[in-house]
């Protein structure tokens, strides 16, 4: 295949270039970063959709329309939307959006370059004679968002990369506002969002404890025992227990997301350590005789089984291990069925001698 076409880019994986790139850190990193992230949501996601199934299923409808309802739209306006803004980040071709804006001179050797995906126009030349792409006139003094073509607002225009983790931030913290915006309407669309999910927490919080309440209302007036002190009681443990709830929520989808983080750190120990050990007993004999060089690869065989394939393995597993214990579970395990009973000829046998006595 040709280099740089679209036929010799992989269908799946990264490319082993990256490996001998001079930002190579840099890029494994944040594409590490955002996959761990994007993992953990899913994950945490599909816990949630489990509470509603166990809703359906055990016919708890409170549950489902005044819990499952706002987590879901809760998880969906700020932490699905992330990682619909990481795809669609990956998505775009910035190299093209970044040339959109540039001020090239139409009769030199960049104009008509294929890093651009529209049509070149070749402007009026009132400015300093340069232009960009599509056709504006640069002065030398023009700022990114009117040389852009896109209209997308804030700085960028849409022609430069944003930071995805100011722009998350910004999102609560200023909204309304986005410096560098990938699509049209985006500020507005994440306004919508974060009203979404300002108003799905005090429905989660309050709506479930009032028709509570309502229903010991309706049972106190057909049952002359029932006292009124022992009903404030009963309300007032429901709407504590509520408010953990909706706390732990909200509050745990941006501490397990980060919680995440984890297997970027792993991920990025495994492969600088591989990295370590190739370069220090592989690649340091391979150079010098026949004897250091196996030498060297016995060291590296050693040091892979023993630290890659056993040690790290094993930390992998304990960590999965825990975020699908606490991360994963505690989105709809309860731990209030049936306690579990093993199975005893003892017990069966006690329990007909005591009944037959």
């Amino acid at each position: 295949f040709t280099y740089g076409s679209d036929e010799s880019v992989y269908p799946f994986g990264l490319d082993p270039m990256w490996h001998v790139a001079s930002n190579e850190l840099l890029f494994f990193n944040s594409f590490k970063m955002k996959l761990s992230v994007i993992f953990g949501i899913f994950q945490m996601f599909a816990g949630t959709c489990l509470k509603g199934l166990n809703a359906i299923y055990f016919g708890e409808k409170l549950d489902f329309f005044f819990e499952f309802i706002p987590m879901i739209a809760f998880a969906t306006s700020l932490f699905v939307y992330m990682i619909y803004l990481i795809f669609l980040k990956w998505a775009i071709n910035w190299n093209s959006r970044m040339l959109s804006a540039t001020c090239i001179d139409p009769y030199g050797g960049d104009w008509e370059s294929e890093g651009y995906d529209g049509e070149w126009v070749i402007c009026d030349g009132n400015g300093d004679g340069t232009c960009t792409p599509w056709g504006y006139s640069c002065t030398g003094y023009d700022t990114t968002e009117e040389k852009c073509p896109l209209n997308y607002g804030g700085s960028g225009d849409g022609c430069q990369p944003p930071n995805l983790i100011t722009t998350l931030i910004n999102i609560a913290l200023a909204p309304g506002e986005v410096d560098e915006p990938m699509y049209k309407g985006q500020a507005q669309v994440q306004n919508l969002l974060l009203l979404i999910a300002f108003a799905s927490v005090p429905i989660l919080l309050l709506v479930k404890p009032y028709l509570l309440s309502k229903q010991h209302d309706n049972h106190q007036h057909h049952d002359e025992d029932g006292g009124e002190e022992e009903e404030e009681h009963g309300f007032g443990e429901i709407l504590i227990h509520q408010a953990i709830e909706t706390i732990e929520f909200v509050l745990g989808m941006v501490s397990n997301t980060a919680s995440y983080l984890r297997l970027w750190a792993l991920s990025l120990a495994h492969s600088e350590l591989a990295t370590v050990f190739w370069e220090k007993a592989m690649l340091s004999t391979l150079n010098l005789n026949f004897l250091a060089t196996f030498i060297g690869y016995g060291i590296f065989a050693g040091v892979t089984l023993g630290v890659l394939l056993m040690m790290d393995v094993l930390e992998c597993f304990l960590h999965a291990l825990r975020l699908h214990w606490v991360e994963f579970q505690n989105k709809f395990f309860a731990a209030d069925g049936v306690r579990f009973t093993p199975y005893s000829f003892k017990q069966i046998i006690d329990e007909n001698s005591a009944a037959s006595t």
